[in-house]
């Protein structure tokens, strides 16, 4: 039975309470949104607005779309060698098949609760008959259906890479654009990881060198993170600038729903799943906050795969070799915010401002599209794939997708903080009914982690690892801002 070593003990924080505060990554998140907010509302009150851009709403908007860039820039190599190296890991996990099954299942129970809540709530509050005026219908910039989702499965090339060329009707001039199908990816990477366990032996050199380009993508994404409260500011205020308060105000029913949905899934629902197993809710948000908060800010649960994975390991106490496979396979399929709560109440949204009644087999077929259907959002930002979906099963007009588009970036926060929430949740729940839960760790005090990985690969155990519990309990606690390496440390996090 091998033992886990415990982490070099650091250097004590000798930071006053005021740097502390400062410096900490959530404080700076928060005072990023309430900046944003309070110079958008003062972009308005100066006459910006989306028809009427200035200095100051071009500058916000450029801030936080190069921000979405950068981060969209490390999605797929961060997919591919995630999805390889998840796969590969479960060679070294016992009862692996049991494990992905348990994980699945668990994945469709939260999927279909959430979906339920968001049925309910859009009978109950009617967010379609008490819309305001000045709503615009308008056909989605993309559709999801089913035959359209099959086929995109089918990869295209080995990067999943297409290219879209335009003509501008006014000049006449053919611009193009580079995109990647995320689900192709997903797929060719699966297959790939697949590949290399039948290879045996033979493939080990690639499945390191994937594991060790992992590490190399995941640093480059916590520099990303570091940046993540300048790019929050621009979204935010960009956000309150373009959209203004008007359509914001129409559309106030609907967001209350979503966000009522989200909260009610997130601070009810999951707690009690976590309590009926015998775990601690405090330990659990306070060691999921970090990867909740980056995920609300960034609106991609691909983006925040990589903190959402660590918190899991180091925070929640799963062993890598199974938090390695289901937190990369959560942050494609596991959406209870995108794929649940938001389809079920904007489709009800939809048929009601359509004055279209709704029967009981098209309610069941919202939860069948919800459960089976998550994998159409593929992690990335925004819902409308998921909602077309949903819409063109039901028979509903996609124009309805229009009306809902002026706060999706808005909804699109809390939608992806639920999501990354599941994404830790599901894989801490099977791995305690699994018993290999590292509880020790799980309640251990949380008071700083550092970003780096200066000891990823030797200090976790793996799901076949027995724990020492002294030397779990040994690990240092530290509000320390860097470590040994100088890489930023993300306070609250474990």
């Amino acid at each position: 039975m091998s033992t886990t070593a415990a982490r070099p003990t650091k250097a004590p924080d000798t930071r006053g309470p005021v740097r502390k505060l400062l410096t900490s990554f959530g404080f700076q998140i928060i005072a990023a949104l309430i900046l944003g907010i309070a110079v958008g509302l003062l972009g308005v009150q100066l006459g910006a607005s989306k028809d009427n851009p200035t200095v100051l709403s071009d500058t916000l908007k450029t801030i936080g779309s190069s921000y979405v860039t950068i981060l969209r820039a490390a999605v797929v190599p961060l997919i591919f060698t995630a999805i390889v190296a998840s796969i590969s890991n479960l060679r070294r996990v016992q009862n692996a098949a049991r494990l992905a099954g348990q994980t699945l299942l668990w994945f469709a129970i939260t999927a279909f609760i959430a979906v339920t809540i968001g049925i309910v709530l859009g009978l109950v509050l009617q967010p379609g008959n008490r819309a305001g005026d000045g709503l615009e219908t308008g056909a989605p910039y993309t559709v999801g259906s089913w035959w359209n989702f099959l086929l995109g499965l089918i990869p295209q090339n080995f990067l999943g890479l297409g290219v879209s060329t335009s003509l501008n009707p006014e000049t006449g001039a053919a611009s193009s654009s580079v995109n990647f199908n995320i689900l192709q990816v997903i797929v060719v990477a699966a297959v790939v990881g697949i590949a290399a366990l039948k290879a045996g032996k033979k493939a080990e050199p690639f499945l390191a060198f994937t594991e060790s380009l992992l590490k190399v993508i995941q640093r480059v994404l916590w520099w990303i993170i570091r940046i993540a409260p300048l790019g929050t500011f621009g979204l935010i205020g960009s956000a309150v600038i373009q959209y203004g308060s008007d359509k914001l105000a129409s559309l106030a029913w609907f967001a209350g729903a979503v966000y009522i949905g989200l909260a009610l899934v997130l601070f009810v629902v999951y707690p009690i799943l976590v309590k009926t197993h015998g775990l601690s809710i405090k330990q659990y948000f306070s060691g999921v906050w970090p990867a909740v908060q980056l995920g609300f800010v960034s609106r991609s649960s691909i983006g925040t795969l990589p903190l959402t994975e660590r918190v899991t390991e180091r925070n929640l106490g799963v062993p890598r070799g199974y938090a390695s496979f289901a937190v990369p396979l959560g942050a494609t399929t596991k959406m209870d915010g995108c794929a649940a709560i938001y389809p079920a109440i904007a489709a009800i949204f939809v048929a009601q401002f359509f004055g279209i009644e709704l029967n009981i087999v098209q309610y069941f077929l919202i939860v069948i599209v919800s459960v089976v259907g998550s994998a159409a959002t593929a992690g990335t930002t925004g819902a409308v794939v998921m909602l077309t979906l949903t819409l063109s099963t039901l028979g509903l007009p996609l124009e309805g997708v229009g009306l809902l588009l002026a706060i999706d970036p808005i909804l699109d926060m809390g939608r992806t903080a639920l999501n990354v929430a599941g994404q830790a949740l599901v894989p801490t729940i099977v791995a305690k009914r699994e018993g290999i839960l590292d509880e020790t760790l799980y309640n251990a005090p949380r008071n700083g982690l550092p970003f780096a990985d200066e000891d990823d690969d030797d200090t976790t155990p793996d799901a076949e690892t027995a724990v020492d519990t002294d030397a779990a309990a040994a690990l240092p606690d530290t509000d320390a801002d860097t470590d040994a390496s100088g890489e930023p440390e993300v306070v609250g996090a474990r």
